[in-house]
């Protein structure tokens, strides 16, 4: 069998090219897109990731404050930080780059945001709007993963989809939006026992769990579509995913590799999330 992999940078290059109209039409309206990041602390992966999001983001004429705060602020100060942003009109997306120190309550900061500036997709309102079908910011990731899938073609409806993996920000959404794709979905995470019965049964299988190589050739049945969303760096310094890739080749239909699967696609989401906010404000 021919194993097709689902490149997502190169899918991220082809909405990102669509955005960038996006932005061009608002911009010829008098609405120039613009994402606020709000980063705690000195967490050296955090101001990585920032970094990027903020380059991606001006790369296609978004405009993106960073504001940086130490890590002894109260979470007082940031609520008010948000308070502030809630109400700036020139302001369209927010996004609170987590972890958070360990003195602030994340729930609490997220739940602050105002849910049409929610461009992570993780504010309870737009949480439920998604469990019931209605129109939402979705969680990045997971809204990438079925961009990625219609990009390639990969038919959802009526196909037993399995996620491994039951986080608020890739699993549970993900097997939500399945489902509202009719898709039907099995939930599995680190409490459920023999693993491998249910993603033996995977027409699609999703893997997000953190776990090097921890799903083999013989956890999948031949001819499954396998997205891996895990990323983990190895003492050699190697990337690898949740899922022993190597070994699916020739065995899958369909298969994201690590880097340059999942990855992409969650930033550029975030892209897409802050235009259709600026949209939807304007």
């Amino acid at each position: 069998m021919s194993t097709t992999i689902m490149y997502g940078n190169t899918v991220a290059d082809y909405i990102r090219s669509n955005l960038t109209e996006d932005i061009r039409s608002l911009k010829e309206q008098g609405v120039i897109p613009k994402l606020t990041v709000i980063i705690i602390g000195d967490n050296p992966a955090s101001k990585t990731y920032v970094r990027i999001k903020k380059k991606a983001a001006e790369k296609i004429g978004i405009t993106s404050d960073v504001i940086e705060l130490p890590v002894n602020t109260s979470e007082q100060q940031l609520l008010n930080h948000i308070e502030t942003l809630n109400e700036d009109s020139s302001t369209h997306g927010i996004l609170i780059q987590l972890p958070l120190p360990d003195h602030i309550n994340e729930k609490r900061v997220l739940d602050a945001v105002s849910p049409e500036k929610d461009a992570d997709g993780f504010h309870p309102i737009n949480v439920g709007r998604l469990s019931i079908g209605q129109e939402a910011f979705y969680p990045c990731t997971p809204y990438g993963i079925m961009k990625l899938l219609d990009y390639y073609q990969v038919p959802v409806a009526k196909k037993h989809v399995v996620v491994v993996g039951r986080s608020n920000i890739v699993g549970k959404p993900i097997g939500q939006m399945l489902l509202n794709e009719d898709a039907t979905v099995t939930y599995c995470h680190s409490k459920t026992d023999n693993l491998n019965e249910y993603t033996k049964q995977a027409d699609i299988l999703i893997v997000a769990v953190g776990k090097a190589e921890i799903i083999k050739k013989k956890d999948v049945k031949k001819g499954a579509v396998v997205v891996d969303v895990g990323n983990t760096f190895l003492e050699t310094g190697k990337v690898v995913g949740d899922v022993a890739f190597d070994e699916m080749i020739d065995h899958v239909s369909f298969i994201t590799p690590v880097p340059k699967g999942v990855g992409p696609m969650t930033i550029t989401m975030l892209l897409s999330n802050t235009i259709q906010a600026a949209k939807r404000l304007s």
